[in-house]
C-alpha cells in the first residue's frame, strides 16, 4: 500500500474478531468479553498469523478508559464521593496494602529481590476501571449505594498509583533497580508533597472553575441546534481533559477524564452527553480488551502453570477475601462485603503501567511481566462469573453458617430503633427507603406536613446524621426482612420506595405485604417496562421518572396558557 494503515488494521481486525468471537462466546453462555480477550490473543504477538500493531491498539484503548470515567463522571456527583470516603478511603488503602504484601510474599518465594516484589505486589493490588465498571452496568448497580462504594474506591486507588509511579523512579536506586536517581528522605518528601501539590491544584480547578465553565461551554455548544457539535464537544472534553490532567499535573487519564464527568454533570444536558458518547465508550472499550489479549503469551501457561494459579489466587481469592473483610469490619451487609470483593477480583491498566514502568527501571523481571498478564487475562475472564456467584454465595453462606449469620445479625446500634423512640413514629408512620436526592425531598415534604416517617437507609453515614440530627433512621438494606421489621412496617401506613433497584423493590413489597397486607405502597422507576410491570403485579402506584416530569410539564403549560392575557389567548 502507498502509505501506512496500520491504524485501521488494528481497528478492523480487532473489532471485526471481537465481534465474532464476543457473539460465539454468548452463544457458550460465556461472557462477552472472553471473546474480546481472545481476539487480542489471535492478533497480538505472540500467536501466528496476522499480527495488529500493539502500541496503537493501547493508545485506542486509552481512550476507551478516558471516555468510560467520562461516563461515571457524569452520574457521579461530588456529594456521592464524600458520602462514601469513610469507607472507599480506609478500605481502599487497606486492601492495597494487603494485596502488596500477598504478592510480595509470592515474589520472596520465587527468590525475587525486593524491589521486584514491591513492583509485583502493587501490581496485583489494583482492580481495573473497564472491568470494574463493565460489571457494575451490566447487573444494574452503578447508581446503587454497593456500586458509588466501588467507584469511590476505584478513585481512592487510582491516586495511590498515581502517587507509585511518581515515587518509584527516585525509589528505583535503592530497590535495586537503575534508576540511579537520589532516594534520600528530602527528596522523597519533596517528590511526594509536589504530586500531592499538583493533584490538589487539578482536582480544585476542576471542582472551583471547571464546575461553571464547563457547563457553560455546553450550553453555547447546545445553543447551534447540531447534534455533531455536541457530541464533539462531549468526547472533546473527556479527552482534551484527561490528556491535560495527565500532561501538566501528572494525573491519570481515567483520573482526569473522571473528574471532567463530574464537572460536566453540573450542566443540565449532562444526561444527553452521557447517551451521545455511549456507542464511542463502547467500542473504545472493546478494544481495550483487544489490547489487554494482545500482551498475552499464552506460552506462560505451559511454563509456569503453578506460578499463574498462585497469581491467580492473590487476585480472585486474596484481595476478595480482604475486600470483604474490610467491607463488614464496617458493619455492612455481607451482599455488599461479597459484591465489593468480587469487582476487585481482578487486575487491569494500572497494572501494565506498573510492569512497564518496572521492567524500564530494571526492578521486575521479565517473567513478572508475563505472570502479571495472564493473571490479568484470566480475571477479567472469571470476573462476571464471580459477580454472578456473589448473590448465590450469600444466600448460601446465610442458610448453612452459623458464623455467616452471626456477623449478618451482630449487635449494631444503626440497625434497631433506638429505645426511646415516640410512639408516633411506630403506628400510622410512613417508612421512606433510601435519603438520596429523591429522598430527601420526600422527608423534607413529610416534615413540612408534621407527618411522621422512619427512613430505612443503607448507607451507615447517612444514618448517623440523621441520627444526630434528631431525625428517626434505621440503617440496612431494606430488602432484608430485619431492616423493615425495625422501622415498624407491620404498623406503617405507607411504604415509599425512593430508590432505584428493581430487584430489590420487589423484595420490599413482598415483605411489607407479608407483615402487613393493607399497606399502601410507592415506588419509583426510570423503566417504562419495568413500571409497567410493577403495576402489573399490583405493587402499589409506581411513577415513573419521565412520565412525571411530563405530566408536571404539562399541568404548567395549560394552566398559563389558559390564563387570561397570556400570550396567543382570545377574548
Amino acid at each position: 500500500m502507498p502509505h501506512n494503515v496500520s491504524l485501521i488494521n488494528t481497528i478492523a481486525a480487532g473489532l471485526g474478531l471481537a465481534l465474532i468471537l464476543g457473539f460465539l462466546a454468548i452463544k457458550i453462555r460465556l461472557p462477552a468479553l472472553v471473546g474480546y480477550l481472545l481476539a487480542g490473543v489471535i492478533i497480538g504477538p505472540f500467536t501466528p498469523g496476522f499480527v495488529a500493531d500493539a502500541e496503537i491498539a493501547a493508545q485506542l484503548s486509552e481512550i476507551g478508559v478516558m471516555l468510560l470515567m467520562f461516563g461515571v463522571g457524569l452520574h457521579f456527583s461530588l456529594d456521592d464521593l464524600l458520602a462514601v470516603r469513610r469507607i472507599a478511603l480506609p478500605g481502599a488503602l487497606v486492601q492495597i496494602a494487603a494485596a502488596t504484601l500477598m504478592g510480595m510474599g509470592l515474589a520472596w518465594w520465587w527468590d525475587w529481590p525486593v524491589g521486584a516484589a514491591l513492583v509485583f505486589g502493587l501490581a496485583l493490588s489494583v482492580a481495573s476501571t473497564v472491568v470494574l465498571l463493565r460489571a457494575l452496568e451490566t447487573l444494574n448497580l452503578l447508581d446503587s449505594f454497593t456500586g458509588r462504594v466501588a467507584v469511590g474506591w476505584l478513585v481512592v486507588e487510582d491516586l495511590a498509583m498515581v502517587l507509585v509511579l511518581v515515587l518509584l523512579p527516585p525509589l528505583a536506586g535503592v530497590l535495586g533497580g537503575n534508576g540511579g536517581g537520589s532516594a534520600d528522605v528530602m527528596t522523597l518528601l519533596k517528590t511526594v508533597g509536589f504530586t500531592l501539590l499538583q493533584v490538589g491544584i487539578f482536582v480544585a480547578l476542576m471542582l472551583v472553575v471547571g464546575r461553571r465553565v464547563f457547563p457553560w461551554i455546553l450550553w453555547q455548544v447546545t445553543r447551534t441546534a447540531s447534534r455533531e457539535l455536541f457530541t464533539l464537544c462531549v468526547v472533546a472534553a473527556a479527552v482534551s481533559i484527561a490528556f491535560g490532567a495527565a500532561a501538566l499535573f501528572g494525573v491519570s487519564f481515567a483520573l482526569g477524564a473522571f473528574f471532567a464527568g463530574m464537572v460536566m454533570r453540573e450542566s443540565e444536558f449532562s444526561h444527553r452527553a452521557a447517551e451521545e458518547s455511549l456507542p464511542l465508550r463502547d467500542a473504545f472499550a472493546v478494544l481495550f480488551f483487544v489490547s489487554v489479549g494482545m500482551l498475552f503469551d499464552p506460552h506462560v501457561l505451559v511454563e509456569r502453570p503453578f506460578q499463574v494459579l498462585a497469581v491467580v489466587a492473590v487476585i480472585v481469592v486474596g484481595k476478595s477475601l480482604a475486600a470483604a473483610a474490610l467491607v463488614m469490619l464496617f458493619r455492612y451487609p455481607l451482599q455488599m462485603a461479597l459484591t465489593i470483593s468480587a469487582s476487585l477480583a481482578q487486575i487491569g491498566e494500572f497494572s501494565f503501567i506498573l510492569v512497564a514502568l518496572g521492567r524500564s527501571l530494571g526492578l521486575l523481571p521479565a517473567e513478572g511481566q508475563s505472570l502479571v498478564l495472564a493473571g490479568a487475562l484470566i480475571s477479567i475472564s472469571i470476573n462476571p462469573l464471580i459477580f454472578g456467584a456473589s448473590a448465590p454465595l450469600s444466600n448460601w453462606l446465610l442458610k448453612r453458617s452459623a458464623f455467616a449469620r452471626k456477623l449478618e445479625q451482630r449487635d449494631d446500634p444503626l440497625a434497631e430503633l433506638p429505645m426511646g423512640t415516640h410512639e408516633r413514629y411506630l403506628s400510622s408512620q410512613v417508612v421512606l427507603v433510601g435519603y438520596g436526592r429523591v429522598g430527601r425531598r420526600i422527608a423534607a415534604a413529610l416534615a413540612e406536613q408534621g407527618l411522621p416517617y422512619v427512613i430505612a437507609e443503607e448507607n451507615r453515614e447517612i444514618v448517623e446524621r440523621l441520627r444526630e440530627q434528631g431525625t428517626v433512621a434505621v440503617f440496612g438494606n431494606a430488602a432484608e426482612p430485619s431492616v423493615l421489621i425495625q422501622a415498624h412496617i407491620a404498623r406503617a401506613r405507607m411504604l415509599v420506595v425512593a430508590v432505584p433497584e428493581s430487584m430489590d423493590i420487589r423484595r420490599m413489597i413482598e415483605t411489607a405485604r407479608t407483615l402487613n397486607p393493607e399497606i399502601e405502597v410507592v415506588v419509583r422507576s426510570h423503566n417504562e417496562e419495568e413500571a409497567r410491570l410493577l403495576e402489573q403485579e399490583h405493587a402499589g402506584t409506581v411513577f415513573l421518572g419521565e412520565q412525571e416530569l411530563a405530566q408536571a410539564m404539562v399541568r404548567h403549560v395549560l394552566a398559563r396558557a389558559a390564563r387570561p392575557g397570556s400570550a396567543g389567548a382570545h377574548g
